[in-house]
């Protein structure tokens, strides 16, 4: 018997002073277990489900192609993140524009520096996979036509000069955070930034060859849709990993992902039916997408019916985004990064205005929660990440055009296919 009360002494006091450790700032291990999970869950949306969504919806002769340029995107953006690109967006500085180099390499953060309750190597590893993804996701605007080599130098310079200032407006206490926008996830940073990128790249190269005059036909709609599963699954990590704890707000923005994914994914298959005549498999995985990118910035701040809206309707704005705007303007998005990643974007950004509850988290009130200037905040955050976006995309893309001497392939290499013509491999042996 005393042995027991013992223990149970021992219990309560060992759980009383770690408490008090947690309290006063410690590593808490539940928190960094959570986010630890939460990057790798985000690392894998890169190299396998986008490498997969877009490989799937590239042609036969330029699937590997894309894979490629996908996995050097990740490889490129990582190395530049630790080196440079988390400081410039999370190093410490007056400016509201952008950060410094305190920590170049990392320099300053070791095995105790804290980013709230869990480490910041670990914070900083989940910061690189937005930057990996978010290069990356510019790819789906320009397969088929761009130079390996210039998609290298775009890519680093991108990460560098465009993704790292936007970056630091939204999370590193740069201007937009000061004014209040909310982005809890990436809708700023990511999504428009990319899709504005994406576009901007797109005008540039131009449309490829014979399109409008042949079908461009997907090589395989099956890759897409396992593509879609494994994005749509390391989004969890993306939304609720961006909470950074393992609280009640990381399992809003779980539940609220997924909800807005499904109904997104039903709402565009619908539309298309009645559009087009046809439920198609393509249509359905675009979907889950497109509802994916509307509901992350607002994943943090909107309860079950507002994911709802948010996915219903992005669903709609991608369709008809990729359905009748880009036929309408005529440019050529080879797989639709504007289309989705773009416009949904934009969309997520202003529904966040609209339906932040402060029930989920405390301050973040919307238009249909009593704040009707949040919706001013977004729209421009919104502005002003287009702008930047697409100015510093044009003269990123002059200076790349200078080093590679051209962004463009060569006609015949094109039409005769990338995974060949540059890279001396095939996906397929076609008879």
């Amino acid at each position: 018997m005393l042995i027991k009360k013992t223990l149970i002494l021992f219990s309560f006091i060992f759980s009383t002073t770690a408490c008090a450790f947690a309290a006063d700032g410690a590593i808490d291990s539940g928190d960094t277990a959570w986010v630890t999970m939460s990057t790798a869950l985000v690392m894998m949306m890169t190299p396998a489900g986008l490498a997969l969504f877009y490989g799937g919806m590239s042609r036969y002769k330029n699937i590997l192609n894309t894979f490629a340029m996908t996995l050097v995107a990740y490889c490129l953006a990582s190395i530049v993140w630790v080196g440079w690109g988390y400081s410039l967006a999370f190093g410490e500085s007056p400016s509201l524009l952008i950060g410094n180099l305190s920590h170049l390499f990392l320099n300053g953060i070791d095995i105790r520096s804290m980013t709230g309750t869990i480490p910041t190597l670990i914070f900083a590893l989940f910061q690189m996979t937005f930057a990996c993804i978010s290069v990356a996701l510019i790819l789906g605007a320009v397969v088929d036509r761009m130079k390996f080599s210039a998609w290298i130098v775009f890519t680093i310079l991108w990460v560098t000069f465009v993704y790292a200032p936007v970056c630091n407006w939204a999370w590193g206490g740069g201007w937009m955070f000061k004014m209040g926008a909310l982005d809890f996830a990436g809708g700023n940073v990511v999504h428009i930034n990319a899709g504005i990128s994406g576009l901007v790249l797109t005008l540039i190269l131009g449309k490829r060859q014979g399109y409008g005059k042949e079908p461009m036909i997907p090589s395989s709609v099956a890759f897409t849709a396992l593509g879609a599963g494994l994005l749509w699954f390391g989004w969890f990590g993306f939304n609720a990993g961006s909470a950074l704890a393992a609280n009640g707000i990381a399992a809003s923005a779980f539940m609220v992902t997924n909800t807005a994914a499904a109904v997104s994914g039903l709402s565009w298959l619908f539309v298309e039916w009645k559009y087009s005549k046809k439920p198609t498999l393509l249509g359905l995985a675009s979907g889950t997408i497109a509802g994916l990118v509307g509901i992350t910035p607002a994943a943090g701040f909107v309860t079950l019916p507002g994911a709802l809206a948010i996915g219903a309707i992005s669903g709609v704005i991608g369709f008809f985004g990729v359905a009748v705007i880009k036929r309408k303007i005529g440019y050529d998005d080879s797989l639709d990064a504007f289309g989705i990643h773009g416009l949904c974007g934009m969309w997520g950004a202003i529904a966040t205005g609209l339906f932040a509850s402060p029930s989920v988290t405390e301050g973040a009130a919307g238009l249909f929660y009593g704040n009707p200037g949040q919706v001013w905040i977004q729209f421009l955050s919104i502005i002003g990440t287009i702008a930047f976006s697409a100015i510093a995309t044009l003269i990123i893309v002059f200076i790349t055009k200078v080093i590679t001497n051209g962004i463009r392939v060569e006609k015949e290499d094109e039409l005769a296919g990338l995974d060949n013509a540059l890279h001396g491999e095939r996906a397929f042996e076609i008879e």
